[in-house]
């Protein structure tokens, strides 16, 4: 079957807590086109929110003056899959390896399980990072096939 994009948006948003959870009902919006279940749909926000957090907290640094951090929010569905790009202009990640562990965080207030649960909530995970250039995420999920009738 031939991949074919049928759907994407996409967003640019400023770097501020308050537009995390913009992120994840926009996720959550355009995931909702697809025969998913609420359980599917709900890891999609949990994943789509977990990356853009960290585009906030760690690209970023939570800057008091964000006017110049923006996230691009790039939602793509094709026939197969749907797919997230969170892509930030911030500090990039000096490990990525490092930074994908279990409890890494280089902010000691954090859990570090953010690149976690998107590796366990998508079907496929790349990142991309350099520093003072910033870091893009892009993640999929499958879709079941449909069935035409």
């Amino acid at each position: 079957m031939e991949t074919r994009i049928k759907n994407q948006i996409k967003l640019s948003i400023l770097s501020i807590n308050e537009n995390v959870g913009f992120a994840r009902a926009a996720a959550a919006a355009f995931a909702a086109q697809n025969e998913l279940t609420l359980s599917d749909i709900d890891e999609i926000k949990v994943a789509v929110s977990e990356a853009v957090s960290n585009a906030v907290i760690h690209g970023y640094g939570g800057e008091d003056n964000p006017e110049n951090n923006y996230i691009e929010l790039t939602m793509i569905l094709y026939s197969d899959k749907i797919e997230f790009t969170i892509i930030d202009y911030g500090r990039g990640i000096a490990n990525i390896e490092e930074a994908r562990q279990p409890s890494f965080s280089s902010d000691p207030e954090r859990m570090g399980l953010g690149f976690v649960f998107m590796e366990s909530f998508m079907d496929e995970l790349e990142v991309k990072s350099e520093l003072k250039q910033g870091t893009t995420v892009r993640m999929a999920r499958s879709l079941a096939p449909v069935t035409e009738h």
